[in-house]
């Protein structure tokens, strides 16, 4: 019968030190931010594409009574925060698995200023988003009916 020799010193563990596991969050958010933009995603095609006359509907007025609301505002910056940052994330887990450790934090810094530009824009245009142009002072054409009454 053979025994493993005594180690010369026991087993030390480190000790642990307060730090975020970023890779298990942005694991969590993958899964909870997929999760809710099925819900988003399905939920705009249907009122975009199924609900009422389908994808012939889908012009400046309609986007402008949409718009108009706050619900829809806030649905659609939702989604669109939600996919960019989800996105983005998915692009780090690629740049982590196939590049460099230089080359990777180039990447994902160009990744992290694009999403973050994309956002920025994209919230400018939904909450910023006038639906009833005015053109040499009068209502640009297309615009929905409800701008002819203010």
């Amino acid at each position: 019968m053979s025994t493993v020799a005594t180690p010369r010193s026991p087993y030390q563990r480190e000790p642990r030190t307060k730090r975020t596991n970023w890779e298990k969050w942005g694991w969590v958010y993958m899964r909870a931010s997929g999760v809710v933009l099925i819900v988003l995603i399905f939920g705009h095609l249907w009122v975009n594409l199924i609900a009422g006359e389908g994808v012939k509907q889908i012009d400046f007025a309609f986007v402008a009574g949409k718009w108009a609301s706050p619900f829809w505002q806030v649905w659609d910056a939702l989604m669109l925060v939600l996919a960019l940052i989800h996105g983005g994330n998915g692009m780090r887990t690629v740049i982590n698995d196939y590049s460099s450790r230089t080359l990777g934090r180039v990447l994902k810094g160009a990744v992290g200023i694009a999403v973050i530009i994309l956002i920025l824009l994209g919230l400018f245009v939904i909450f910023t988003f006038d639906p009833c142009p005015i053109i040499n002072g009068e209502l640009a054409p297309g615009v929905p009916a409800f701008c002819a009454t203010l």
